[in-house]
């Protein structure tokens, strides 16, 4: 945007382009601020009820969206190509889940279970000190579950 330093008629107006620019940068200022989202990593079972704690999964993310966060889930992306079963490509994708952690700005817990997975990604966010939101299956934050 370009402001000019003189009225219409050619003369030098300092007052109004001071003005008009201070308005344009805290436009600028409050447009950068509402852009960012943050990165939150969505720890929920896996597990188990495949099926049921996928859709889960996929309604925590939605969430997190609709609160303005950016959702990071693996375990809606590393099943579609790595075995679950396969120990050894399980380890490799917790590691890859600690990766995508260390990323994030908060660690999201749902479900009011912890899996043994969980309480792993749980234990690497409380020792990197991430803040970390519990939240309930019904998506209601809670105190940390018992």
């Amino acid at each position: 945007m370009g402001i000019d330093k003189f009225n219409h008629e050619g003369y030098s107006d300092p007052t109004t382009y001071e003005a008009l620019t201070n308005i344009h940068r805290e436009e600028v200022a409050a447009d950068k601020k509402a852009v960012y989202l943050p990165l939150v990593y969505v720890c929920s079972p896996y597990a188990g009820d495949i099926e049921n704690n996928v859709k889960n999964a996929k309604a925590y993310s939605r969430y997190a969206v609709k609160e303005n966060a950016i959702p990071v889930t693996p375990h809606l992306l590393y099943p579609k190509f790595m075995d679950d079963g396969n120990e050894t490509e399980r380890e490799m994708a917790m590691h890859f889940n600690y990766v995508l952690l260390g990323k994030c700005t908060e660690l999201w817990v749902f479900g009011g279970v912890v899996s043994r997975g969980m309480a792993r990604e749980i234990g690497v966010a409380k020792k990197r000190r991430m803040k970390i939101r519990w939240f309930d299956h019904a998506m209601k934050e809670v105190n940390e579950y018992d």
